[in-house]
């Protein structure tokens, strides 16, 4: 089922000949764009254009009443209520240690600079719902935006026709759990391209959704492009593709955990990438055994059998774990497990992934509900530059320069000998102004 790459001896480009999805977003792009542009010029009538073609949805107003999200939680099955509230417990108990204070440096006597760390003002978050739904995913964005202070929160989901075009019963409950009350029944392009250009919500104009500063959250092709398009009028997290699971193992892992954790994440998506790193030819084998048994047992049988048998998934043979882990820092993954002897010294040397699961009982699955982390995280190989979504995502670090008069002084010369340099003398007489009257 998974294809093998042999990556024994000696190997240069391995990132060429490593497992990836292919997505030209570019090409979504184009086709998005008369979406998004139609929504800045015409904002609710295009917004409910798209939402009928793409959704099969007609909607008359977009924004979720808040009986609604209220009827929602209230009706929320007791046991998914315990799983969700455990879930934000936990995730606020990490995010809480993220926050960053203020710091004053001391340059000069007279003279300092003084780091302030200010959130967000207005985001908007996007969660999916697509073939599955994510009230995860409504913790996971929501979380660390109030944890950094961001003062006004806005979620959108798309349309659910057996929800009477609400979004998922379930993620709005969270929504309430959360005490998030603005909430859009928007998907796709169009949602994106609301939350940046902001738009009436009913054919009324009775209500509106004023434009974000930043847009943070998962979605599907048509979200990424759509966010790669609008970056630079709002802000956004990261281009999310499909997700994936790389896992770096030895002849002490057992296949049967190996199987269920690349099963796990090749539900998600027919593109859902599934990586097995390993020296061991005999796990190999034992791991495919074993996912023969398992996928033939488990719901989504087709959508997992297409992700494992695709060309973004595979099981790489390597020399030793020492390749191994150069090979996992080339994939860069979203997830990356490590099931060795001594896994977490492995873990602790690996410098490009996503978030790192450690050992046989901290499984991927773990993340993305209960282990306290952030599920968002950087995919198609951005974890090399980028970081999952944190309280740190929200929040931007500005400096106050303050100086008096004799630290100006003091430094006044060397200011105008770099503008004279860079043959800009203007910088250097706004100082010069100061001391020759």
């Amino acid at each position: 089922m998974l294809n093998r790459i042999d990556l024994r001896g000696d190997v240069s480009d391995v990132r060429r000949l490593l497992p990836r999805a292919q997505l030209d977003v570019s090409v979504a792009v184009e086709k998005i764009a008369p979406v998004v542009e139609a929504v800045r010029e015409h904002g609710f009538a295009a917004i409910r254009e798209a939402t009928e073609r793409f959704d099969g949805v007609r909607l008359d107003e977009l924004r979720v009443p808040a009986e609604a999200i209220a009827a929602a939680e209230r009706e929320l099955d007791p046991d998914v209520r315990a799983a969700l509230t455990e879930s934000i417990t936990r995730a606020r108990k990490v995010h809480g240690d993220q926050r960053r204070a203020d710091h004053t440096t001391q340059v000069v006597p007279g003279g300092t600079v003084t780091e302030r760390w200010i959130p967000v003002d207005r985001v908007g978050l996007y969660v999916p719902g697509g073939l599955a739904m994510y009230p995860s995913t409504v913790v996971m964005n929501v979380v660390p935006a109030q944890v950094a202070g961001v003062r006004s929160l806005v979620v959108v989901s798309p349309p659910q026709q057996e929800n009477g075009g609400l979004p998922d019963a379930r993620v709005l409950a969270a929504c309430g759990l959360l005490g998030v009350e603005e909430v859009y029944a928007v998907g796709g392009a169009q949602a994106v391209a609301m939350l940046a250009y902001g738009a009436d919500t009913d054919a009324q104009g009775r209500g509106h959704c004023a434009p974000v500063d930043m847009i943070t959250g998962p979605g599907n092709i048509w979200v990424t492009a759509a966010k790669r398009l609008l970056r630079g009028v709002v802000g956004i997290d990261a281009e999310a593709g499909p997700t994936e699971i790389a896992i770096l193992a030895d002849d002490t892992a057992d296949p049967v955990h190996v199987a269920a954790d690349l099963i796990s994440q090749a539900e998600h998506d027919p593109l859902a990438a599934s990586v097995l790193v390993t020296p061991s030819v005999a796990l190999v084998e034992a791991v495919e055994a074993e996912l023969t048994r398992q996928v033939a047992a488990t719901k989504h049988t087709e959508r997992v059998t297409t992700a494992l048998s695709g060309r973004q998934s595979g099981a790489v043979l390597v020399d030793d774990l020492e390749a191994g882990l150069r090979v996992v820092d080339a994939y860069a993954a979203e997830h990356l497990e490590i099931q060795t002897r001594d896994a977490r010294q492995w873990a602790m040397r690996v410098r490009s992934a996503g978030a790192i699961f450690v050992g046989a009982y901290a499984p991927v699955s773990l993340g993305d509900y209960c282990a306290g982390s952030n599920h968002v995280l950087p995919t198609g190989g951005c974890a090399r530059h980028s970081s999952g979504l944190s309280v740190q995502s929200f929040l931007r670090g500005v400096h106050l320069i303050e100086y008096t008069e004799q630290a100006l002084r003091e430094v006044a010369g060397h200011v105008v000998t770099l503008a004279n340099v860079e043959d800009l003398p203007a910088h250097g007489q706004a100082v010069q102004a100061r001391f020759g009257r």
